[in-house]
């Protein structure tokens, strides 16, 4: 029972830090969608992931290999 609730309290920990990045690069390709309507011209692509994502992916693999780590060791 204790792992069923860590598990889930660090899906929802992860959850915490990604939705705010995806829902902020959601409203920003809106905005450029309607100054593109109001401008006339098209743009270029904008730029998408880089370093702004390494930073959480690495900690939800660091994560993951340490709660990894700690059920394998208590079996």
């Amino acid at each position: 029972m204790k792992r069923a609730i860590f598990l889930a309290m660090a899906a929802l920990l992860a959850m915490l830090i990604l939705v705010p990045m995806a829902v902020a690069q959601d409203t920003t390709m809106m905005m450029m969608e309607t100054t593109m309507m109001a401008g006339g011209e098209a743009g270029g692509i904008p730029e998408s992931g880089g370093p702004a994502i390494l930073l959480p992916a690495a900690a939800l693999l660091l994560g993951s290999g340490i709660l990894t780590y700690a059920i394998l060791r208590r079996r």
